[in-house]
């Protein structure tokens, strides 16, 4: 893959028209990311991938939400419906919720692979407190780090034994947020030694993980002016005081948590050490802002991108139907 848009983009609907295509091929982006909207049925996910894959004229990663509960953008009734992360293994002991969590995420992965996508924005390493906001409580693991970081392991695995790479999501950390991002941007005000214990712990413990999510939530221990996405200093604490050093993209620029036009937001977050600008909702003229803003890959950007395709496997043989049976039984 050489130096590619440094950029992941929607699409607009169920198939790629030519328009369409010949925007991506020019716009030349490192991967694609689909939505409820572009999803039908099986046959109709495989003909897109395929479509889009082919417009770019590489094997470029295809992404997708697909959390379960809530946030999942593959469901009934070609796919199964999964309660939300938060319930999944609840009261199991500790060893038996991993294994849920485990077969949860390959089966998840198996659906995935099936269709033509090989990156799912799974796990969330975000810590449910009090007063975390709806739009995020339950698509957290647990209440702690000794409950997410297994979780987030089990689900991380799972994806990878199935050919699907893993981004986790949202560094460095979301969970305190009491307001949806979606809108407005969350404050934290927690001093950083406890959050250095807390929130970034899980994502400090899954450092390995070949790409991750920024949230566009503003720490003032940190820095109060700028939310995390657009943030050089919380950029820098990602790389260093969490240590990870893998494909960094930023959660959807689209959200109204940041300020200014596609082309300023893009901007932003590529200046303050975001390798990857990620913009959803398939507006041709927004996304061409994004794609200018961003520009190319830069070359620690391009090997951290190597590194992380790299990391794709085939999916590991298994007996799907015994997994189920496995999943169904334990989670009863």
């Amino acid at each position: 893959m050489a130096n590619p848009g440094a950029c992941i983009l929607g699409v607009e609907g169920h198939r790629l028209g030519p328009d369409e295509a010949a925007f991506l091929r020019e716009s030349d982006p490192f991967g694609l990311i689909l939505f409820a909207r572009n999803i039908d049925s099986p046959d109709q996910v495989r003909r897109l991938t395929g479509d889009l894959r082919a417009a770019l004229g590489r094997d470029a990663p295809i992404l997708i939400d697909q959390e379960g509960g809530r946030v999942q953008r593959m469901g009934p009734p070609h796919w199964r419906q999964w309660v939300p992360p938060l319930d999944e293994g609840a009261g199991l002991p500790d060893e038996k919720r991993a294994r849920a969590i485990w077969l949860r995420y390959r089966l998840i992965a198996a659906e995935l692979a099936a269709v033509g996508i090989d990156a799912d924005c799974a796990p969330s390493g975000d810590i449910a407190t009090a007063g975390t906001h709806p739009f995020l409580k339950n698509r957290c693991f647990g209440t702690g780090p000794a409950t997410v970081i297994p979780a987030m392991r089990a689900a991380a695995d799972g994806l990878l034994a199935g050919g699907v790479l893993p981004v986790m999501k949202h560094m460095p950390g979301h969970g305190r947020a009491q307001v949806d991002s979606h809108l407005i941007p969350p404050i934290v005000t927690e001093p950083l030694d406890l959050l250095d214990a807390t929130d970034f712990a899980t994502f400090r413990a899954l450092s390995d993980l070949p790409m991750g999510m920024t949230g566009h939530v503003v720490l003032t221990a940190l820095d109060p002016e700028h939310p995390a996405t657009q943030s050089p200093v919380v950029i820098a604490a990602i790389r260093e005081r969490i240590g990870y050093d893998g494909l960094l993209m930023t959660d959807d620029l689209g959200m109204q948590a940041l300020a200014g036009t596609p082309y300023d937001r893009a901007g932003r977050a590529i200046a303050a050490g975001c390798d990857i600008a990620l913009h959803c909702n398939g507006n041709r003229a927004e996304l061409a802002q994004s794609v200018e803003a961003a520009g190319r890959l830069t070359p620690a950007g391009q090997a951290r991108a190597d590194r992380a395709l790299a990391r794709r496997r085939p999916p590991e043989p298994v007996d799907l139907a015994a997994l189920i049976a496995e999943f169904e039984g334990l989670t009863a």
